[in-house]
């Protein structure tokens, strides 16, 4: 019997399109949920739903842990969990019934939990955290345990409770232990890697947040708050990850990485002086890639692939968007990472609508990465207020729909 069972509902057999590209990576912030339980004393298992057939695995994980407290904690550093696809929610739902079926106390995290906090615990939660998790489930199972009123735990929706606060997030990310890796089974993800890709990859994370304001991102765990780990305590955990699990590559999941200047320089440094570089991937911005030495720092750290927000070929666009970028940045920051021997990659918002300026967008790709690039076209949940923004300006769109 454990007392906690920790899971996660983004099933990637869910997913037809990601499961055929198999590029699986388990739920990071599931981990890091576990190794924080494990630091305040309580003994976890893990489910994980990433590689799962359905939910009937989660079932027979209630069968053989029988829990007290079963939580789903979404990966709230994975995009694919911050969509949140309604097979995604159903499965959840599905999850929540099967838990309390058993007797189990239901406590729900994630991004979709959090903006319909209300619809998950007409499902059957006992308990959403609101938006970051750790602080408040520790706070809400110390109180459960000791049987005082939990109603007033700041961050904490639940059916008692009628209003809702936001806790204030963790601000000093170091303090937090490394993801708790060895409750995955990660031969099972070599494996496919390997068969699949030739490589073996895992993902960190170095911070929580994004400041920025594209009105179209969804940011319901952590809004424009952000933080940073020190690039140090990066570096440790990369030493420690190449020493135990020895991978190939690392997906850094940050919405940026090396946002605070001198960040990416620090953290070159200090891989380097610990002999613990390994290739990776991450995400930025235009307008920070051209910043003096920030490409070099890229490189220098084991960058292999930086892919970037460029949403548009259109300045109008992008100010339509709120991007804070202008067309010619993205231009220079792909030379610049071309010239530094560092893959670009692409991503182009596709709005709910024709607009003449995106014709500029093949053009303005081929341009900037001439065949180097690789180009990704997203939809997002809340593009709405940025269709309304860009359909307000009626001068520059043609066939637009409701």
């Amino acid at each position: 019997m454990t007392q906690i069972l920790l899971g996660q509902s983004y099933f990637l057999r869910f997913d037809p399109k990601l499961w055929e590209a198999m590029q699986p990576y388990p739920p990071l912030g599931t981990l890091y949920a576990a190794s924080y339980l494990r630091q305040h004393g309580y003994e976890v298992a893990l489910f994980d739903a990433m590689l799962a057939e359905s939910e009937d695995e989660w079932d027979k994980a209630i069968d053989e842990h029988q829990p007290q407290y079963a939580i789903l904690y979404e990966d709230n550093f994975n995009y694919l969990s911050k969509m949140c696809l309604l097979r995604m929610r159903q499965a959840a739902f599905t999850m929540i019934e099967m838990a309390k079926s058993r007797g189990c106390t239901v406590i729900l995290c994630g991004a979709d939990a959090t903006d319909h906090y209300s619809t998950y615990l007409e499902k059957g939660a006992d308990y959403v955290l609101i938006g970051e998790g750790e602080e408040t489930l520790i706070e809400l199972l110390s109180g459960l345990s000791e049987g005082k009123d939990t109603s007033q735990i700041v961050g904490l929706a639940s059916s008692r409770r009628s209003k809702v606060e936001r806790r204030p997030d963790i601000s000093n990310l170091d303090l937090l232990p490394f993801p708790a890796w060895d409750l995955v089974d990660v031969e099972k993800y070599r494996s496919i890697w390997l068969k699949k890709h030739g490589y073996f990859s895992m993902n960190m994370v170095t911070t929580r947040g994004c400041p920025f304001h594209c009105n179209w991102c969804a940011k319901p765990i952590w809004g424009q708050r952000y933080h940073s780990r020190s690039p140090e305590n990066v570096a440790a955990e990369m030493k420690w990850l190449r020493e135990t699990y020895q991978p190939d590559h690392v997906w850094f999941a940050d919405d940026i990485l090396g946002l605070k200047p001198g960040w990416l320089p620090r953290f070159a440094e200090a891989l380097h002086a610990q002999g613990s570089l390994i290739p990776f991937k991450c995400l930025s911005r235009a307008d920070l890639l051209t910043r003096e030495g920030e490409v070099d720092a890229l490189a220098s750290a084991g960058a292999q692939t930086v892919w970037m927000g460029a949403e548009s070929g259109s300045q109008k666009i992008l100010d339509a968007m709120d991007k804070g970028t202008k067309v010619d940045q993205i231009h220079e920051a792909a030379r610049r990472l071309k010239r530094a021997g560092i893959r670009v990659g692409f991503f182009r918002m596709t709005l709910a609508f024709q607009c003449r300026m995106q014709c500029r967008v093949p053009s303005f790709m081929r341009r900037c990465v001439n065949n180097w690039a690789k180009s990704r076209t997203g939809r997002t949940p809340t593009i709405w207020r940025c269709y309304i923004r860009v359909r307000s300006q009626r001068r520059f769109i043609a066939n637009y729909t409701l």
